[in-house]
């Protein structure tokens, strides 16, 4: 059992959410003002993907991530950041010609999925370490891909949070730490519940927890339904938890929640069975991140290194 846990909020995502409740935030100032109150609700990292403020639909533009890291940094709360590097992966085929992509379909390069993470520098990023049948479209992510993305990751100095949605993309994950492009003590978020990937029970986290590396960090989330039960089921097994609307939309049957809703009932569980919520500064220190003032990880501020 963990009883200090790293409690991420995933303030926004990219699905099409925004129609379904209207607290998900859609311009760059929304997502910064919920990532600033999921601070103050307690979370320990606030995971960022932005928008197009016109249509709410999915957006890779640096300067929007520019626009949010600036106002949450600016803010008078402490968050680690964790931008997605995630995106431009949806493949639908196109229902006359199935060998182009179809309306929906947004498809980028490694080096264009890593362009937020190269300009701004977070402290983490993500890294989706596989393909997925994602419901109704294919998530796109070929393991040569992968390696040219671990590589940009690493020679950026950030932190990637390997998320994996099913078994073989633990097995990845743990190739690329064998073949040196993951640094140190690597960092997994185990992805549950997203049709048609690893389903969100405990038999499948335990499955996937059990394939981690020795030293790995890890943490876990459910969505819909399923988000409060998992953040109880990761503490239990050992492991961290996200939240956020960007997994799910409900406070609890028929509420509407708020990012800085379900950090809170999130942290409500987590002191319920006996444990606390990691400052940001804990967990920075944990992870062993780069300070976002200093540019150096706790261990380098102590040696005095560069």
């Amino acid at each position: 059992m963990n009883r200090n846990v790293i409690l991420t909020c995933a303030v926004t995502g990219a699905g099409d959410t925004a129609g379904k409740n209207p607290n998900v935030p859609i311009t760059p100032k929304q997502i910064a003002d919920d990532c600033i109150e999921a601070a103050r609700a307690g979370a320990s990292v606030a995971h960022i993907h932005v928008r197009d403020p016109e249509t709410g639909a999915i957006s890779h533009s640096v300067d929007r991530f520019r626009e949010v890291m600036a106002r949450v940094r600016e803010a008078d709360v402490d968050i680690v950041i964790n931008i997605t590097a995630g995106g431009g992966g949806d493949w639908i085929p196109d229902a006359e010609d199935p060998t182009r992509g179809g309306p929906g379909t947004d498809i980028q390069t490694p080096s264009q999925r890593h362009a937020p993470v190269a300009a701004l520098l977070p402290e983490l990023c993500t890294l989706d370490c596989g393909s997925l049948n994602f419901g109704d479209m294919v998530y796109v992510n070929p393991a040569d891909w992968l390696r040219e993305h671990a590589r940009l990751v690493q020679a950026a100095g950030v932190k990637p949070e390997l998320e994996c949605f099913d078994l073989g993309h633990v097995w990845f994950a743990r190739q690329l730490q064998q073949e040196g492009l993951i640094d140190g003590a690597p960092l997994y978020q185990l992805c549950l519940g997203i049709p048609w990937g690893a389903e969100a029970d405990p038999e499948s986290m335990l499955a996937m927890r059990n394939k981690l590396p020795a030293n790995a960090n890890w943490a876990a989330f459910g969505i819909g339904r399923q988000q409060m039960p998992m953040v109880a089921q990761a503490m239990l097994l050992g492991g961290h938890a996200r939240v956020g609307l960007e997994d799910n939309l409900y406070l609890k049957r028929g509420v509407l929640a708020t990012n800085a809703q379900l950090v809170e009932k999130a942290g409500d569980i987590i002191e319920s069975l006996g444990g606390r919520v990691m400052t940001p500064a804990e967990t920075r220190a944990h992870l062993k991140l780069r300070d976002p003032g200093t540019g150096k990880t706790v261990e380098q501020a102590a040696g005095g290194q560069a």
